[in-house]
């Protein structure tokens, strides 16, 4: 069957950053609104041969648990290797990849059929996986080796293993392909190499327990998590010459003061702001990305794991890890505008291909609860935020990739 794919998203943890507690796995039932009233006033209507999956991955079971997003309902569990952690998405093809932290592997997931189609060897401890914009390569770092993978996706096979420092958590490539970012946790520093030549460009110190990363849409800068401490580094990614411009080096710009135990940074879609998810602050903290200042922090509830932006670039949703709880934050207004009621150690979070529906990650109670970012009282008023159902997961899941495609 030939396909091609529409749109898909991808959302992943970054480096691991505090031990979490398994519960036994349990299923949580809620009164489901009827379906056919839904679709009228926030549901998409899809075309026969549309399809979208949210695929998790399952430490505790060593599995992916496959989510069918146009019926809302589980499709399917796929054996996989040893404590999938990091999962993505390939923007070009219908692909999921898997990384299996104690086998050292990456599982390559066939979206069209939902089956794995290959099993692709790398280090030892990988964690994370990110892809290129071209879909045809990507880069896994090894936390337990201290190297980054680098992986023909064409070939399914590794065609470079690249020192970096010690414990690396995340390696992240630019948009424009040129810079690959690795935090390097243990060491507490950040690993910038040519994504061309393939070879280390700059190695940044000075940032402990450094986590999570976000290249800007136009790849001029990196903004990295120092979770060990309470600050975000900034640094320019060199450019190259050009009769307009003067070429640069890569440069640290700045060392941003934010809350304690920064361990994640959501990006705007439109690269304007980021926000920062302070663990141990209870807060998020809001940075201007073109002039590398703080704008301020807000308290958003217990222990905030995971942001993301909506499309339109007006809402922050962030996972509250020990309130249970997903917050709805208006960027316009500066103020939290909702609270959702989610599972038991909500994380990591996504949204659905259309944006009608956020998807959380809850890592304790083992499932994932769909969330509608929109819809409406009973008087017709808007509501951002109500929790629509609860899918079973399973034991310890960490992370969610969304490709939604459409069969021809």
């Amino acid at each position: 069957m030939e396909e091609h794919a529409v749109s898909n998203s991808s959302i992943q943890t970054p480096a691991p950053r505090y031990t979490r507690v398994s519960a036994c796995f349990s299923l949580l039932l809620v009164a489901l609104l009827p379906l056919a009233a839904c679709r009228k006033s926030s549901f998409p209507r899809y075309p026969a041969n549309y399809r979208e999956y949210a695929y998790v991955t399952i430490g505790g079971n060593n599995t992916v648990a496959v989510l069918d997003l146009v019926n809302l309902r589980p499709d399917r569990v796929l054996n996989v290797g040893a404590d999938p952690t990091g999962i993505t998405a390939n923007p070009r093809r219908n692909e999921v990849y898997a990384v299996n932290s104690r086998s050292g592997t990456i599982s390559v997931i066939d979206t069209v059929v939902n089956k794995v189609a290959a099993t692709i060897p790398v280090h030892r401890q990988p964690y994370f996986i990110d892809v290129s914009a071209d879909g045809t390569r990507a880069f896994v770092a090894n936390a337990g080796s201290n190297n980054v993978s680098v992986i023909d996706l064409n070939r399914r096979r590794e065609i470079a293993a690249i020192g970096v420092g010690e414990g690396p958590g995340l390696a992240r490539i630019s948009r424009d392909a040129t810079s690959l970012v690795v935090t390097n946790r243990v060491s507490g520093s950040i690993t910038i190499i040519d994504a061309a030549t393939l070879k280390v460009r700059s190695v940044f110190s000075g940032c402990p327990g450094a986590t999570d990363a976000v290249i800007l849409p136009d790849s001029s800068k990196a903004f990295i998590a120092c979770s060990g401490g309470h600050q975000v580094m900034v640094i320019a990614l060199a450019r190259a010459a050009t009769p307009a411009t003067a070429g640069q080096p890569d440069r640290e710009l700045a060392l941003l003061d934010v809350g304690h135990t920064p361990v994640q940074l959501a990006l705007k879609p439109d690269g304007g702001e980021i926000f920062v998810s302070n663990f141990n602050s209870d807060t998020i903290s809001e940075i201007a990305t073109d002039t590398n200042e703080v704008g301020g922090a807000y308290l958003i509830g217990a222990h905030p794991a995971f942001g993301i932006v909506s499309a339109d670039n007006s809402t922050l949703w962030v996972s509250n890890f020990n309130a249970d709880t997903v917050e709805v934050y208006s960027i316009d207004d500066g103020k939290r505008i909702n609270s959702v009621h989610v599972g038991d150690g909500p994380d990591a979070l996504a949204f659905s291909s259309a944006g009608n529906l956020l998807l959380s990650v809850n890592t304790r109670s083992g499932d994932l609860a769909v969330v509608r970012t929109m819809s409406y009282t009973l008087s017709g008023q808007t509501q951002p935020g109500a929790l629509f159902t609860m899918l079973p997961a399973g034991k310890n899941p960490h992370a969610i990739a969304v490709k939604s495609f459409r069969l021809r």
